[in-house]
């Protein structure tokens, strides 16, 4: 009875998942220690789910190699912003990551359309000034900090959404919508193994050629060697932050460094 009732009291997080290449990264560990469980929906193997997100205490939306646009090609992008806007209008905390920022951006009103140029690789990223007092980009301590990007779309925050950053390249990187939902352009996630993975891909290198030299791949390898030291902590305290959101048990504090 006991283990029952624990059960009943975890909190649990549903995960939008597109392709087994984009897991959680990061944010695995550091779910799997808050004492959540988590149900995935890979939508790449199960396109007609159709989960029920009153059932759940949080949302991710992670990446995936589809556009918005793609509805007719991918129709469960359709369920997900559906989804998506039932859960930010019930205030269930959301993190969107790369393609899930701009479901949850289009779930909500905002625009998502192809960028001027495509981001892969390391990106220096800047703070807006809301940045400072918010509760996830706070731990960015209006530094510049170099964040791994993998995209060529791109999202106008939606109607009342505040924008939180940039990079020269992409003029919007994340916005927060009321206290609780999140949408993020670049892998905050992303580690070693999953970096390596996606460069090793035969979509991803070809993606990778067709606007740079070959070359491009040594220099990503030797730029994550430079900056995922850095990255690493800061994404576990943004991401604490999240999790603190509907899990408060493992992150009671976490200060900014």
């Amino acid at each position: 009875m006991r283990a029952t009732a624990a059960a009943r009291t975890m909190p649990k997080l549903l995960v939008f998942q597109h392709v087994a290449s984009e897991p959680l990264g990061h944010l695995d560990p550091l779910l799997r220690a808050s004492g959540c469980r988590i149900r995935y929906v890979n939508f790449g193997r199960e396109p007609h789910a159709q989960p029920d997100i009153r059932r759940y205490d949080g949302l991710v939306v992670l990446g995936g190699p589809m556009n918005v646009d793609q509805v007719e090609r991918f129709a469960h992008l359709g369920t997900e912003i559906e989804l998506i806007r039932e859960a930010v209008n019930a205030q269930k905390p959301v993190l969107g990551i790369c393609l899930g920022g701009q479901l949850l951006a289009a779930a909500m009103g905002g625009r998502v359309r192809p960028n001027a140029v495509p981001e892969i690789g390391w990106y220096r990223l800047h703070t807006r000034p809301p940045a400072h007092g918010d509760r996830l980009f706070r731990h960015f301590e209006r530094t510049p900090r170099y964040v791994f990007q993998w995209h060529a779309y791109a999202f106008e925050p939606p109607p009342g959404a505040v924008p939180l950053a940039w990079t020269r390249s992409c003029r919007q990187q994340a916005y927060r919508l009321g206290d609780h939902a999140w949408g993020l352009q670049f892998h905050l996630e992303a580690d070693a193994a999953l970096i390596d993975r996606w460069l090793h891909l035969p979509g991803g290198r070809s993606e990778i050629e067709r606007h740079w030299s070959p070359a491009r791949i040594a220099r990503i390898r030797a730029a994550t060697h430079r900056h995922l030291p850095v990255a690493r902590p800061l994404s576990e305290r943004v991401f604490g932050e999240f999790v603190q959101l509907f899990s408060p048990r493992r992150y009671a504090h976490l200060p900014s460094r």
